[in-house]
């Protein structure tokens, strides 16, 4: 689990979610979380399957925010539960703190979050900037992703510097006029700091 992830939010979306996710996929991302919790399951595990056969022409994975994997086989869980998590091929949960790192279990990497002030949730935090989160990386069990107001190339490369293997993104993609720019750009600062530890452009796939 690396690279580029983007968090859905179709509030803010400046195109449909299905545009947006498809405009992100051609500018390099892979995987995507898909919220949306307030849509009714049907509506819900519907936009599940679309956003799914669109990654998976691209090789890429939908992660389905909550225990319930709509059909797939990929989880994001709050902080808050469910412990321990469902079985599934590949989850995630949310962290903000050294605690919740010690609630992790079997979960295959963590967000930790807000590293930088963010417009999706204002006044949540305090931040953990690259310090903080560089601290709570060295104590986590399993990779972590950094989130939370992460929309410029050099804010990847911080996040990277402090040992993230990668970084979860919003409104950096839903609320881009050219969604397709903005993934590319943050792809390719995700892979230009990578490459020189031995990695590959294959590790944002």
């Amino acid at each position: 689990m690396s690279g580029v992830v983007v968090l859905t939010d179709r509030r803010v979306a400046r195109r449909p979610l299905v545009a947006v996710v498809a405009a992100a996929v051609a500018g390099g991302v892979r995987r995507v979380v898909l919220r949306e919790k307030d849509l009714p399951r049907a509506e819900r595990a519907a936009l599940a399957v679309e956003l799914r056969a669109l990654l998976a022409e691209a090789g890429g994975t939908l992660i389905v925010a909550g225990p319930d994997p709509l059909g797939g086989d990929a989880v994001h869980l709050p902080a808050a539960g469910p412990y321990p998590p469902p079985n599934c091929g590949l989850v995630g949960r949310s962290c903000h703190d050294q605690a919740e790192l010690r609630r992790l279990t079997t979960e295959d990497y963590a967000t930790l979050s807000p590293v930088f002030p963010t417009r999706t949730k204002p006044g949540h935090g305090p931040p953990l900037h690259p310090e903080g989160l560089r601290e709570l990386i060295e104590v986590s069990p399993v990779p972590v992703l950094a989130l939370g107001g992460v929309e410029t190339p050099d804010q990847v490369r911080a996040c990277i510097g402090a040992g993230a293997v990668g970084v979860a993104v919003l409104g950096a993609i839903m609320r881009a006029e050219d969604p397709t720019a903005a993934a590319t750009t943050l792809t390719s600062a995700f892979k230009a700091v990578r490459q020189p530890s031995g990695a590959t452009t294959g590790d944002q796939k």
